[in-house]
């Protein structure tokens, strides 16, 4: 439940039914450091660190298109000894990568700027992040943080609440790293529920806001396949081509047993009116919308 007597832009999202299939930013590089003080309204770039030792993350991170996360327990537990880093990526093959480390001083954190020219490690279990940044939008606190404990009390391990990770509104927010899967509008239950489906390489299209490998049209595209045809593995479906058509793109699909198939789907995009979109949003704005108008075989 969201306090009474104030704007909750998760709550008005979800009285419009807004669409959130399309809105998983790109990108296949994250960058994840431990805090366990309190996180700043902008993440990584609002903490008071060295500044050449900044620097130098930041840089490295900018030239390989990685996001930086701030990321730590549920109810910041470990309360001694170093905090972690990781760098989690696709290598050029697809394959999921990470390396891990831990840092006591800033200047410790520049092993990262190695760690993200280096391959990393296979075989790793993903990390689970949710997003729980009270201070960038409350709904990210409110909604964040029971799906925080929920997932923390099945999977300590592989679960950290993080910063910002996009599209406020549709908190709780939970991504999959490396395997870089959004899910969002989840509650305690419903996330228990995705993040097993989705350990057991089954993902639904229920929750799903998309595959930030894709672009938002080629993410929609497969969105729709999946709720058409059921649950599928990651690698289940791959896009092909995508060209552009009347007022949208045609989006290939094609499907590796057991969803073999070759499919060509339409998809167009639309701008919503003007409303506020975030707990903080200084003016309302529009967002695009991605509409699936037909899946045809191919």
């Amino acid at each position: 439940m969201t306090p009474p007597g104030r704007f909750f832009c998760a709550d008005a999202a979800r009285a419009r039914h807004d669409p959130f299939v399309g809105t998983a930013p790109f990108g296949s590089v994250w960058v994840l450091i431990e805090y366990r003080r309190a996180w700043p309204a902008n993440g990584f770039d609002g903490l008071d660190l060295d500044p050449e030792t900044k620097t130098l993350v930041f840089a490295a991170a900018r030239a390989n298109r990685a996001r930086i996360l701030l990321v730590r327990r549920h109810g910041r537990r470990r309360p001694e000894g170093s905090d972690r880093w990781a760098v989690l990526h696709h290598d050029s093959s697809g394959a999921l990568r990470q390396r891990w480390g831990s840092w006591h001083r800033d200047r410790d954190l520049a092993q990262i700027v190695t760690a993200l020219d280096s391959p990393g490690e296979p075989g790793l279990a993903p990390v689970v992040l949710v997003c729980a940044h009270g201070l960038h939008d409350a709904c990210c606190a409110v909604r964040g943080r029971p799906v925080g404990q929920a997932l923390s009390a099945r999977w300590p391990d592989l679960v950290w609440e993080c910063t910002h990770v996009g599209g406020d509104r549709f908190a709780a927010n939970v991504v999959v790293v490396p395997d870089g899967v959004y899910y969002g509008n989840l509650d305690a239950r419903s996330a228990v529920t995705v993040v097993e489906d989705h350990l057991a390489d089954r993902i639904r299209a229920d929750h799903l806001r998309g595959y930030t490998t894709l672009r938002p049209p080629q993410q929609a595209a497969v969105a729709a396949v999946l709720r058409r045809f059921g649950p599928a593995g990651r690698h289940d479906y791959a896009v092909t081509a995508t060209a552009a058509a009347d007022d949208g793109w045609r989006v290939s699909v094609s499907g590796r047993a057991p969803h073999a198939r070759l499919l060509d789907v339409e998809v167009r995009a639309r701008r919503t009116p003007a409303r506020q979109l975030t707990c903080r949003g200084p003016a309302n704005s529009s967002a695009l919308v991605y509409d699936v108008t037909s899946i045809r075989d191919r």
